[in-house]
């Protein structure tokens, strides 16, 4: 399958000021837009661990060789294309697969299937489930997959066979419930943008430099929530990880909102906040890596709608967002701060899951915000794909 057409092909610039950005919603004039460097700014991006590349042929940024040899998928090898550059994102309108889907579940959970198990991880957040092969789901199934996402807000699919199928069958298993966002800065296999891979090479000094810094790995986002249309029904695969830890975990931002006052409920539905790409364009130019897009802010509501469930969530994370666009500054940092802190402290409404060899976890990327967990300090990579289709604009029904 060849890639995606670009529109341009550019020289990479280092200078993140000469990067431009692509919004066309409104803007207040009167608004300083605050940088990652302020002291007052309440959520920073933390810069994730890049790991060590080298110039290979074609223009393309590879892995080191003592990194190559032993890649449990090496079809799935990281590449960062210096070449090539695509326009910003439009808008374009979507309906959710899981819309169309029986609400029984007879497709993918069918009570024929003897080998179907399934158990709950809370009682309102994340699933386990065994028994059930992605890779053989019906195009019903799919729609039924993309529902039970939205009900469940996680899915940790154990035993699966995706990774083997190869790059190609897994990026057109994912467009089925959208087209696929293009991450502007990950590792990708050779001629697939659209598939994003999370790696952390065997080499522990990223990890040992990054915790010089700071106190915790934490980092707890939205994937992508700066594009003007993020992604919707996620999909996290494993390719290799270390025996123990590296664990994903999962806050439930539906059932945050729903524990919030009436009347807090009523002030931040009011709002609108700023997220930016501009800080994750930035730090992967400063490790020496590649922008496939120029940076982007987008504005969204602070709390947002299912398009499925019809539920409301909050939507707002310390990576990408940067201020809450009808408040001063100091207002702002409050709000904020309040709703990270809330998110990040609350044990009970959160989830872990635990990788293993075939698993393929499932996430709404709208109702849950997630983090990776660097927390092992052997010397074993820790490879994913990821795959992301684009959803509908955020927007709240009030």
């Amino acid at each position: 399958m060849a890639p995606p057409t670009a529109t341009s092909t550019v020289q990479i610039t280092q200078d993140i000021k000469k990067l431009e950005v692509s919004n066309n919603q409104e803007q207040k004039p009167e608004k300083q837009v605050k940088s990652k460097y302020d002291t007052d700014n309440v959520g920073k991006y933390k810069s994730p661990f890049y790991s060590a590349r080298v110039e290979g042929e074609d223009g393309l940024l590879v892995l080191k060789n003592i990194e190559r040899g032993d890649l449990s998928y090496p079809e799935y090898e990281p590449t960062w294309d210096t070449k090539t550059k695509f326009e910003p994102y439009e808008l374009f309108e979507i309906k959710d697969r899981g819309l169309f889907a029986d609400k029984s579940y007879k497709n993918l959970l069918s009570k024929d299937n003897k080998d179907l198990q399934t158990s709950d991880l809370t009682p309102k957040f994340g699933t386990e489930i065994k028994g059930v092969q992605l890779s053989e789901l019906s195009d019903a199934a799919k729609d039924e997959l993309a529902l039970l996402t939205a009900e469940r807000g996680v899915l940790v699919f154990r035993d699966q066979d995706l990774a083997s199928k190869g790059v190609e069958f897994n990026v057109k298993f994912a467009e089925y419930f959208g087209p696929l966002h293009i991450h502007p800065a990950s590792g990708a296999p050779k001629g697939y943008p659209e598939l994003h891979l999370v790696y952390r090479s065997k080499d522990a000094s990223a990890t040992e430099s990054f915790l010089k810094r700071h106190t915790t790995s934490v980092a707890w986002h939205s994937d992508v929530s700066y594009e003007k249309q993020p992604l919707g029904t996620t999909f996290l695969g494993l390719l290799d990880g270390p025996t123990s830890g590296g664990d994903t975990a999962f806050v439930d931002t539906q059932a945050a909102y729903d524990r919030l006052s009436p009347e807090f409920q009523q002030i931040i539905e009011r709002l609108t906040a700023e997220h930016s790409g501009f800080e994750q364009a930035e730090a992967s130019l400063r490790s020496g890596g590649i922008t496939r897009r120029d940076p982007v802010k987008n504005i969204h509501p602070v709390v947002r709608t299912h398009p499925v469930t019809g539920k409301k969530a909050i939507y707002v994370n310390q990576q990408f967002t940067r201020d809450i666009q009808e408040l001063k500054v100091e207002e702002s940092d409050a709000i904020l701060g309040f709703l990270y802190n809330f998110l990040s402290t609350s044990i009970d409404l959160q989830i872990r899951a635990k990788w293993e060899k075939g698993t393929v976890v499932v996430w709404d990327n709208r109702r849950a915000s997630h983090s990776a967990l660097y927390d092992w300090e052997t010397t074993e990579r820790r490879h994913l794909y990821r795959l992301g289709p684009r959803a509908e604009k955020p927007f709240l029904k009030k």
